[in-house]
């Protein structure tokens, strides 16, 4: 540190520092660095098989070594280097002399060493990394925002209701089969065992977890519910109590109190808060509904998860009917049964292809807005729409057809079927019973379904309703703010307000009355040293 200061201090010393200190380390460092660089090419000569330039370059390194250890030795030390060098230097002429008789080069014929390619140069082609988003690629103006936003309500709306009619007419359709036992009766020939078709249930449902999973479900969604709710009451308490205190500081303050009132201000809010609440309160409606359909199916169901012994056990046996197994009713029966779980299938595949259907129609509005300087969204979005999902509304609807055509069929069919089975109090009670069992994986499925959908609904509405939470903190904080800073412009305006209006002083305390002449004053006195007086009295 001392160096240091003395060589800022003075330029000379300076140089004697850079001479005395830094040269000799910089030029020890070279040497070594040049050593370790002969000692590397010797290693390539010698896979090489060139024993010669091996030795040459060793002994090079060796000399490199030992000017570094005569002239520099206070400053760095090179004795594990000059060790390994060494020892190198004499296997490979101890090698050469015995076995090679190499001829050994001067070091000036050597060639000399390059420089090493460290890193390649690549041309930078972007993106630089596969998980590059470029963050303004999907920035379009504000109307084609909106456009977007509405567009895709009505795609929603179209998705909802054709997958709607889809779900209700296979709900439509198992309500139907389960009314009349099918596929049940016709696998219950034999009037003891248990319906293959019913197993198969069974074993759906246990498979899906039973009563366990589904009443798991139906515990959560209260407790969705209720944070739902507190966050949407805390977003609107937060709204009540700004405008509150705004009312209040208006009555107090009039007309000065200048800025618009909260009230008017959180209309919006407070609609978009309403929707939010009608919207929980049908949710917890439709909640209801599905627990009391549970209610309804719950002792079938866990029928249905009992072991199939007792499954067996619970179901009252009846004569056997196997005289209708080879019947004709029952063929046809069971071909239009193939053909309705055919539509079924088809309907599941039409709903992922209706779901799946994309388009990005934020070009479309764009080029709109660039040719006629505004976007007609509907015009646009309905003939989009109409385009995309015209098809399927054909194929929905051909669906739809198809299972009315069938159902019609089968139910007939059903009647004569039940004209040829035996009538006993013990068939209808066997029947009655697997009707139940059917109807119950039934409700089971879509009761499960409800419920998960409704998990998720309550999942993606926590989300909406921490962003109008967010947006309702956010204007509140901004209301303070400007409150704080009116309330401040208030205070300082009344303290420079004068506390009455001005008045007439009287004329004795502006003007005071005439005082006597002032004395005048008295004559200096003079005052003279003794020494002084005694001068002048001799003179």
């Amino acid at each position: 540190m001392l160096s240091v200061f003395l060589c800022v201090s003075h330029p000379s010393s300076w140089r004697y520092f850079y001479f005395q200190e830094v040269l000799p380390v910089l030029a020890a460092k070279h040497c070594i660095m040049q050593a370790n660089a002969e000692l590397h090419q010797s290693l390539l000569a010698k896979q090489k098989k060139r024993f010669g330039e091996e030795i040459a370059r060793l002994q090079h390194a060796t000399e490199l070594v030992k000017t570094v250890a005569s002239r520099y030795d206070e400053y760095v030390s090179v004795k594990d280097l000059s060790d390994k060098i060494s020892r190198a230097l004499t296997a490979a002429k101890k090698d050469n002399d015995f076995i090679y008789h190499d001829r050994v080069p001067e070091v000036k014929d050597l060639e000399h060493i390059g420089k090493a390619a460290l890193v390649k140069a690549t041309a930078i082609t972007p993106p630089l990394s596969a998980k590059f988003t470029d963050l303004f690629e999907k920035m379009v103006p504000m109307a084609v925002q909106q456009s977007m936003s509405v567009y895709s309500q009505r795609k929603a709306e179209t998705v909802n209701r054709l997958v709607g009619t889809m779900r209700e007419a296979t709900n439509l359709c198992n309500g139907v089969l389960a009314s009349l036992n099918l596929p049940a009766a016709l696998e219950d020939l034999s009037g003891d065992s248990i319906p293959q078709s019913i197993v198969e249930k069974a074993r759906a449902i246990v498979q899906q977890g039973g009563l366990q999973s589904i009443e798991q479900l139906i515990r959560d969604l209260p407790e969705l519910l209720t944070r739902n709710r507190e966050i949407l009451d805390e977003s609107l308490k937060m709204l009540s109590d700004e405008e509150s205190t705004d009312s209040e500081l208006r009555s107090k303050f009039s007309q000065r109190w200048n800025r618009t009132p909260s009230g008017d201000l959180y209309k919006p809010l407070r609609a978009e808060g309403g929707n939010f609440r009608s919207v929980l309160d049908k949710a917890v409606q439709a909640d209801q509904v599905v627990k009391e359909r549970y209610n309804t199916h719950c002792e079938m169901i866990a029928l249905l998860c009992k072991p199939e012994a007792e499954l067996t056990a619970a179901i009252p046996s009846a004569n056997p009917v196997k005289t209708l197994q080879g019947s004709e009713v029952v063929s046809v029966l069971r071909s239009q049964l193939a053909r309705l779980e055919e539509v079924k299938k088809e309907r599941e595949r039409l709903e992922a292809e209706i779901k799946g259907v994309t388009f990005d129609m934020s070009s479309s509005f764009l080029t709109a807005l660039a040719q006629d300087g505004a976007i007609n969204e509907e015009a646009l979005s309905m003939s989009q729409l109409d385009q995309s999902y015209g098809s399927y509304s054909q194929r929905v609807q051909a669906s739809l057809r198809s299972q009315e055509e069938l159902l019609g069929k089968v139910q007939t069919s059903h009647q004569e079927f039940s004209k040829l089975k035996q009538s006993n109090s013990e068939a209808n009670d066997r029947e009655e019973v697997l009707k139940k069992l059917a109807s119950a994986h039934d409700s089971y499925v879509e009761i499960t379904s409800n419920l998960k959908e409704g998990t998720k609904f309550y999942n993606d509405l926590t989300e909406i309703l921490l962003k109008f939470q967010n947006k309702c903190s956010d204007i509140v904080f901004a209301r303070k703010t400007e409150r704080d800073e009116l309330l401040k412009d208030l205070q300082q305006s009344i303290a420079r307000e004068p506390s009455a209006p001005s008045f007439n002083v009287p004329a004795y305390q502006t003007n005071p009355a005439p005082t006597a002449a002032d004395p005048a004053p008295a004559p200096r006195t003079v005052f003279v040293s003794s020494q002084s007086s005694m001068d002048r009295w001799e003179d």
